[in-house]
């Protein structure tokens, strides 16, 4: 049995999340979960929020809270909303869960043993108001770029320049406004990332599979300019993990935490401990240890292309450093699946700025197959995608109702009409069916391939292109014509039709788990990932009794869309 992991970028704790991070990290990876999980493999699906650094501290005073409350609020809601989602974790924990503390600061403690961090004084900026120093997402102000004035001092998110605090013009303070700001020199820790540049372009130059777009982002920073950089991994900030080497103090590091960046990926191997300390599985370094078990696990991550420097350099050197005596030989990704942006109807999606269609407000006007179906068949893969209100419309009706749902009403209806609420006997299958059988057997073939490659609009186009096949055979069939001269005739081909329902459910559930699962209790039957078209079509026998389900997709009129477009498309509040 294949056993695969799968991790999805871990989002933000600093808000509800919008269609674009969903579609970029959390959707797909789902889905090739259920897909694997069909196929018979051993699955482990991990996420987690991302809960320290700046955007944490900044929402929760915002919000007027502590942060951990802010926190431990957050999490179950996005807990809450992901389910919603049916997004089938195995577990959905936390990076400021015992188990990361625990693990960052190992991880910490090991590269410093392989002399692999370095201590390196630095001017930071200080705010004498708020008598603190300011970490990058606690400045604001005018990108030198751009010129757009709500730069953070770590990233323009207008123009999506890198800078530093000291770039800014006009810079203030992120949590009072003051721009009595003055630069002080201040003490932090460096993970020498330089110093694996080597090992790391060996590593990134084997995997000739990955995306085009993961390696050419990952080459980029290897290579451009001076090269790989060395990179902070400690903040001056109250919440986060405290600098320690494993469970021993570190001189002249009292006070700090770990930058996020350094703590958040480790939280994909704390996040299996916490699934076995949850009591929902066991022995987590069967995933994660290749000296204990991990060596025959299939390693895939999900993310945005703005993840992907810290997935291809900064967490690879955190792991492969650890191992610097060959005692730990942690698992390292085999496959990074890397999305672009899906835009928002001519403009960005923003979770700062409030722009969009977020993941609460989505599932509070359709259910979750409706996103689900148009987010994954429009993914951005090799290019920017944008989300308009207009394409959901045409696309929902035309895909899930017109020809999916239509399908399924249409040959329910028809048995119960003329044969009754039971599969119908009499007559043989002929010409017609078995031609659509090889077709069928071929776009399978075809459809699991895009699967195994996670070539997501593809499998997509596929799938859909199935569900066409059986409307097409419908038309042309015509069994309500045959009925008047030939009952038995029509009986089989009723029949047939009948069998690919179960066929859709199966082939369907990755991508529209909740329609899948309506179409199979419909019929009586378990959802199952169907190896033969030939023995699919033999599922239901003769007498096996069925029920017509209600409309699957209702379709979304023009008020209706209108009504939507004007709602959303201001900022939220």
């Amino acid at each position: 049995m294949a056993r695969i992991l799968i991790t999805s970028a871990i989002p933000y704790i600093n808000g509800i999340k919008h269609l674009g991070n969903l579609v970029g990290s959390q959707l797909p990876a789902d889905l090739h979960a259920r897909y694997m999980r069909a196929r018979g493999a051993e699955v482990l699906f991990l996420c987690a929020t991302d809960e320290h650094g700046t955007p944490a501290e900044l929402a929760a005073a915002k919000a007027g809270k502590p942060v951990d409350q802010y926190c431990a609020e957050m999490w179950a809601v996005q807990a809450e909303l992901a389910e919603g989602f049916r997004l089938s974790f195995d577990h959905f924990g936390r990076s400021s869960s015992p188990q990361n503390h625990r693990l960052t600061q190992h991880f910490a403690g090991r590269l410093a043993e392989a002399g692999l961090i370095r201590e390196v004084s630095e001017k930071q900026m200080y705010s004498n108001f708020d008598g603190r120093f300011l970490p990058d997402r606690y400045i604001e102000g005018t990108c030198p770029n751009c010129g757009y004035d709500k730069a953070r001092g770590d990233q323009c998110e207008n123009c999506t320049k890198q800078l530093d605090p000291t770039d800014l013009i006009n810079p203030r303070s992120a949590i009072s406004g003051s721009t009595d700001l003055e630069v002080r020199e201040t003490k932090h820790l460096y993970l020498r990332q330089s110093a694996m540049r080597d090992e790391l372009s060996a590593w990134i130059d084997a995997k000739t599979d990955w995306p085009v777009l993961t390696t050419s982002i990952a080459k980029k920073w290897l290579n451009d300019g001076d090269g790989l950089q060395d990179r902070g991994i400690t903040r001056d900030l109250d919440w986060g993990i405290p600098v320690k080497k494993g469970d021993q103090p570190w001189p002249g590091m009292e006070g700090k935490v770990f930058y996020v960046w350094f703590d958040a990926p480790i939280e994909y191997i704390a996040c299996a401990a916490e699934w076995v300390d949850a009591g929902k599985g066991a022995d987590w370094e069967r995933w994660w240890r290749t000296d204990k078990g991990a060596g025959d696990v299939r390693y895939v991550q999900f993310m945005g292309k703005d993840n992907v420097p810290f997935h291809t350099l900064s967490f690879p050197a955190t792991i492969l450093g650890a191992n610097f005596d060959g005692t730990e030989p942690w698992k390292l990704v085999d496959y990074i699946k890397s999305f672009n942006y899906l835009n928002y109807d001519g403009g960005q999606f923003s979770t700062s700025q409030g722009r969009g269609v977020f993941m609460d407000q989505a599932l509070s006007i359709l259910p979750a197959d409706y996103w689900r179906w148009w987010l994954l068949s429009h993914a951005p893969e090799t290019s920017d995608s944008e989300f308009t209100w207009e394409a959901f419309q045409q696309d929902v009706n035309k895909d899930l109702a017109d020809v999916l749902g239509n399908f399924v009403s249409r040959i329910t209806k028809f048995c119960r009409s003329k044969f009754g609420e039971a599969v119908p006997a009499g007559g043989a299958y002929g010409p017609q069916e078995t031609a659509l059988i090889a077709d069928l057997a071929a776009r399978l073939a075809r459809y699991q391939a895009h699967m195994d490659a996670i070539e997501i609009r593809k499998a997509a186009a596929e799938l859909r292109a199935i569900w066409v096949a059986g409307n097409e055979y419908l038309q042309a069939a015509g069994p309500w014509t045959v009925y008047k001269e030939d009952p038995d005739r029509a009986a089989a081909m009723t029949r047939f039709a009948l069998n690919l329902i179960p066929f859709y459910a199966g082939l369907s559930a990755p991508f529209i788990p909740d329609a899948a699962a309506t179409m199979a209790g419909a019929m009586g039957v378990d959802v199952v990932w169907p190896e033969s078209a030939a023995d699919a079509m033999h599922m239901l026998a003769p007498g096996h009794a069925f029920t017509v389900p209600e409309v699957m997709f209702a379709k979304i009129d023009d008020d209706t869309r209108a009504g939507w477009a004007a709602q959303f498309a201001g900022i939220r509040g």
